[in-house]
């Protein structure tokens, strides 16, 4: 396994050899992006600085040939649209979205400008895009592999602890990839022999009351159910209530894990949105948003938080902690 320390130098190694390329052809660009977030500013910290350092590797600097705008809605999904229409009305070149929600409000305001999305749950069930490799709309980039880890998160949650036979599910109500990834879980969950029981929150007004009424499931263990800006960015109120309750759970984005939450299994985020960075260049570049297929990760970490697990009374197994890409002490 390659060490931490040793992919960052094996990167700064590479890019200097393809940093005069890159200037060479986007020296004579100008490109005008839009950022369109869910959440809060403070949140996207990290995975907005991946995204202007896969353009910067691209050859784009921000103050020189590159203009961004950065708006976050701050959990009020009635103001998506608003500011969606705030942003097509700028005429950017490009507007790059995170999740579900973000991405359906910049569609449903233009059908014309391309958009970029970082990290969507099923885009093809969610009518983004009629199919990844060819999408037919003015929607590309990348999709999670949300669904298809469902699985998977259910499994490491049962290895990690042996009471988790019924395990809770957080599932957002207002979000509307969660009904799909809810389906997933209870087929999932029942391949498995385990009991899945539904813990629902109605979006972000109803968060407290939803971790409060978790103490009133009897289950082994909770997945808090991925692509949820509420969740996200709220993670140290969740992580609070979910560790209080002595609640093993297993979350998707590694922050939680490093947080103080149990373990995380998914994709990199910061990766995800540097990534980004090449479609935006592909279609400065002249490339159609409608035929750039869409890009899925293949990685994916386990971070398991040795600390909590100690808090909660566990001991992982020997087996789960060799497959862990990090473990936090």
């Amino acid at each position: 396994m390659i060490s931490t320390s040793r992919r960052i130098l094996c990167k700064a190694m590479v890019v200097p050899a393809c940093w005069s390329a890159a200037l060479a052809h986007a020296a004579d660009k100008k490109l005008h992006v839009a950022i369109l977030l869910s959440g809060f500013e403070s949140h996207y910290v990290d995975v907005t600085g991946a995204f202007i350092a896969g353009l910067r590797e691209q050859g784009y600097v921000e103050g020189k040939n590159l203009t961004v705008e950065r708006r976050y809605a701050k959990l009020r999904g009635d103001q998506m649209p608003v500011i969606a229409r705030e942003l097509v009305r700028m005429q950017p070149d490009v507007i790059v979205t995170g999740c579900t929600g973000s991405t359906r409000a910049a569609m449903q305001a233009t059908q014309t400008i391309p958009i970029v999305m970082a990290s969507v749950a099923d885009p093809v069930g969610q009518g983004f895009v009629r199919n990844l490799a060819r999408p037919g709309t003015n929607v590309t980039g990348r999709s999670s592999q949300s669904r298809e880890l469902m699985p998977k998160m259910l499994e490491l949650l049962r290895t990690a602890t042996a009471k988790a036979s019924r395990v809770a599910v957080f599932v957002n109500t207002r979000n509307t990839a969660h009904a799909a990834l809810w389906s997933d879980v209870q087929t999932a969950a029942h391949s498995q022999g385990m009991t899945p029981l539904p813990a629902e929150v109605h979006g972000p007004a109803d968060l407290p009351a939803a971790l409060d009424r978790l103490k009133h499931i009897t289950a082994g263990g909770l997945i808090v159910l991925p692509d949820d800006p509420m969740t996200a960015n709220s993670r140290q109120q969740v992580i609070a209530a979910v560790n209080d309750l002595a609640l093993p759970a297993i979350y998707s984005m590694r922050e939680f894990a490093a947080e103080g939450g149990l373990m995380s299994y998914g994709e990199g985020f910061p990766e995800s949105y540097r990534r980004v960075g090449s479609f935006v260049d592909k279609l400065a570049r002249g490339a159609n948003a409608a035929e750039l297929p869409i890009e899925r990760p293949m990685q994916f970490q386990l971070v398991i938080n040795l600390k909590t697990a100690g808090l909660l009374g566990l001991t992982p197994p020997r087996n789960l902690l060799l497959r862990a890409d990090e473990l936090i002490r």
